[in-house]
């Protein structure tokens, strides 16, 4: 038979809930222009820094208008430094009274019109060169590649969703808890993030709690500031959040060295020493499951010896023969 010596220990009052993985930062990333895609730079899972080309869009219609608003613009400056020089020219004139004045003014609103239509150009070449940048999307923050909607040659507009960025070094769980459990709920509580085994992988206060309920559902929402993702976790995930209400000094016995009869629980407890060491039933009164164990509320001391193995076997009086 196994025995294990009872020890009092901290015991978490709990509570598990349903959690949704969010990210702090994420993006849908859609283009700022209309146009067919040429270029696909990066793939779903990849990580990016912000800048990082993702999508190039048909760019030949756009970068014709460019080139054509430089040509005249090449025209236009030349024309706006041909009547710079012909203004200073006519100005030394009119002062020694070779030409009217009415000639030199006629120069000089030549060189106004050249240098606004100069001044209009410079303002449409910037405004296209703007435009033709957008036709390479880039990843507007860090973040790892969602799935890319799009293929090359597909025609996208201005709301088409290319793909999604999160930012998985920063994300929140987002626990919806009933509203009976409302007025115990308060930022700084524990939560435990288990994975599908049950396993803790985190554990981070809670650092929010909604103020309103959600009419829908009836719930409270508490979010839990995770950071970095522990391995495993992805966004939109959903995963298993154990809040911990209170702790506190206790007993626990193994689920499996309890016997219940009839809504009574018992336990066998050894007494005695070396071979006159005999089980004896006694009666418990037992909480909520933690784990693998009952807490214990009634009937058991701390360093009394417990029978965990072999309880269906024996009765009480049995001798016991620890292993």
């Amino acid at each position: 038979m196994r025995l294990i010596t009872l020890e009092q220990h901290a015991i978490e009052d709990t509570s598990e809930f349903i959690a949704a993985v969010r990210s702090l930062r994420s993006a849908t990333v859609q283009p700022e222009v209309e146009g067919i895609v040429t270029r696909i730079f990066v793939k779903s899972g990849d990580r990016v820094r912000a800048g990082t080309p993702l999508v190039q869009i048909n760019a030949e219609r756009q970068r014709a208008a460019v080139q054509s608003t430089e040509a005249t613009r090449a025209g236009t400056e030349a024309d706006a430094t041909y009547w710079r020089g012909q203004v200073k020219r006519l100005e030394t004139l009119v002062g020694a009274g070779a030409i009217s004045r009415q000639e030199f003014e006629q120069a000089e609103n030549s060189l106004r019109t050249a240098e606004a239509r100069l001044g209009a150009l410079d303002a449409q070449l910037r405004e296209g060169q703007v435009q033709l940048q957008y036709h390479r999307v880039d990843a507007p923050q860090a973040g790892v590649v969602g799935d890319i909607a799009v293929r090359q040659g597909d025609r996208v507009t201005t709301a088409t969703a290319i793909t999604t960025l999160d930012d998985d070094d920063g994300l929140e769980a987002y626990i919806e808890v009933p509203v009976g459990r409302a007025p115990d709920l308060r930022t700084g509580l524990p939560v435990h993030l288990l994975d599908a085994d049950g396993t803790v992988i985190a554990t981070h206060p809670i650092s929010f709690v909604a103020t309103r309920v959600d009419p829908g559902t009836q719930a409270v929402l508490a979010k839990v500031r995770i950071g970095k993702a522990p391995p495993g976790m992805r966004v939109q995930q959903f995963i298993r959040a154990r809040v911990v209400w209170r702790t506190s000094e206790g007993l626990t016995v193994p689920v499996v060295a309890v016997n219940r009869i009839s809504n009574q629980y018992f336990c066998f407890v050894a007494e005695g020493t070396g071979d006159a060491m005999v089980a004896r039933q006694r009666p418990v009164r037992v909480g909520e499951v933690t784990g693998d164990d009952y807490v214990v509320l009634e009937g058991l001391k701390p360093g009394e010896r417990i029978v965990v193995s072999g309880i269906q076997k024996i009765g009480d009086g049995a001798p016991v023969r620890a292993e």
